[in-house]
């Protein structure tokens, strides 16, 4: 599928994927190709031919777009590799030639890095990649030639990172990935991958959850910074819907009203793909008391037109969790939370996985207790005890006695949003 335009940064931000790759063939620089793929990445493409028409048409990758690549830095990469073609050099033959010509293992991460991941992965997932490659591994192993890479070589690395289990884990695999597509590139024999055999770490998993006189204490220091300005109104809002929803930072960042929906809301692009993300009575009254000044359910503060950053919360996160008592807790463990919550009321499994929108059963059988009961009701159930304890810190906050039957904003500030003082 494919059509003509001009490649522009206005273009690539409004194109959406299809069910199959979509190719946008710029209407300034025959060759220049900006491919959407059905999750979503836009990568740039050079399409080219050697010869004639009766010559195949080749393609080299140039990059994911975003950091590095905007549309005018691909286009001059773009025009820089045609020029190369009009003078009888042909990049796709040069690349296969120098990788499998000595090629380091720099090397095999930096098309790792532009033919794999920006090409196959999350933009999120391909930034932590990405991280690994360039903090860990090319300064450990990048000046080695691939094919005489060895299994003590990949051991070394692994154990030199033992203080940090997890890390050193997330990197024996994408070693592993690399070595894997080394193969299929002709860079090393088959069968030779250094990564087998080596044993990962065990990790020690954060079982962290909020008892009820801890969402208490989270609900007391929520209602006293409802009262001043010290933490945005829109970070409480944010606060208190992950721990009503149970979803994960990214995706209650992303949510637009649009995606709110009777009974439910949608997760376009969550950690195991799109769901419908099902919430009970308390969560949806939650969300018709926020004020909907922009398409994003939390806009940033200073630019309603974007969503809440991910640094916003997370800095005012550390305010939050320190005031309440709370250090160790991370933002996950709200997650965390409701899934413990949702353990304890006797749901299934099934029913735990969907709450939380897991993609396999093995991360949910840590919450879970096997009977059935249905989703909407265990949504309630879960919010219903969430809200309650938070309302009953709000009440010590402001001295008063109050229940969980009501499930919205601070009466002060939709007075002040009414504007009645």
């Amino acid at each position: 599928m494919g059509m003509e335009a001009k490649i522009t940064k206005k273009l690539v931000d409004q194109v959406q994927a299809g069910d199959r790759d979509l190719l946008v063939f710029d209407t300034l620089l025959k060759g220049f190709v900006l491919k959407v793929t059905p999750k979503g990445a836009k990568v740039y493409l050079v399409i080219y031919r050697m010869g004639g028409r009766d010559t195949p048409k080749q393609k080299v990758t140039i990059g994911r777009h975003g950091s590095p690549w905007t549309p005018d830095q691909a286009r001059t990469e773009a025009e820089k590799l045609l020029a190369s073609v009009k003078q009888g050099t042909d990049p796709a033959a040069e690349k296969k030639a120098r990788t499998k010509r000595g090629a380091t293992v720099s090397d095999l991460a930096d098309s790792y890095l532009t033919e794999h991941v920006e090409v196959k992965n999350k933009a999120s997932t391909a930034t932590g990649f990405r991280r690994l490659v360039e903090k860990e591994i090319k300064p450990a192993l990048g000046k080695l030639q691939v094919d005489k890479v060895t299994r003590a070589d990949v051991a070394k690395l692994h154990h030199d990172m033992r203080d940090t289990p997890r890390q050193a884990n997330q990197t024996l695999a994408v070693l592993s990935k690399m070595f894997g597509l080394a193969e299929v590139w002709g860079m090393r024999p088959d069968e030779t991958n250094p990564c087998k055999k080596i044993e990962r770490y065990r990790e020690n998993k954060r079982e962290r959850f909020l008892s009820t006189p801890e969402v208490e204490r989270l609900g007391k220091v929520l209602a006293e910074l409802d009262q001043t300005t010290e933490v945005h109104e829109t970070v409480l809002a944010g606060l208190r819907l992950l721990l009503l929803t149970g979803c994960r930072l990214g995706e209650v960042l992303a949510l637009r009203w649009d995606d709110v929906v009777e009974g439910a809301v949608l997760i376009r692009d969550g950690k195991a793909g799109a769901r419908i993300h099902t919430i009970g009575a308390l969560a949806q009254a939650f969300l018709a008391d926020l004020p909907r000044t922009s398409v994003w359910v939390l806009p940033a503060p200073l630019d309603l037109k974007k969503p809440l950053p991910n640094s916003t919360i997370s800095h005012a996160w550390g305010t939050v969790r320190t005031k309440a008592g709370l250090e160790d807790v991370h933002l996950h463990d709200l997650r965390h939370t409701v899934g413990t919550y949702a353990g304890q009321t006797g749901a299934n499994a099934f029913l735990v996985r969907d709450k939380l929108g897991h993609k396999t059963l093995a991360m949910t059988g840590r919450y879970v207790n096997r009977d059935a009961n249905p989703l909407r009701e265990l949504s309630d159930k879960i919010e219903g005890r969430i809200m309650g304890a938070l309302n009953a810190g709000a009440a010590t906050a402001k001295g008063e006695v109050a229940g969980a039957e009501v499930a919205s904003l601070p009466e002060t500030k939709k007075r002040k949003r009414a504007g009645v003082t």
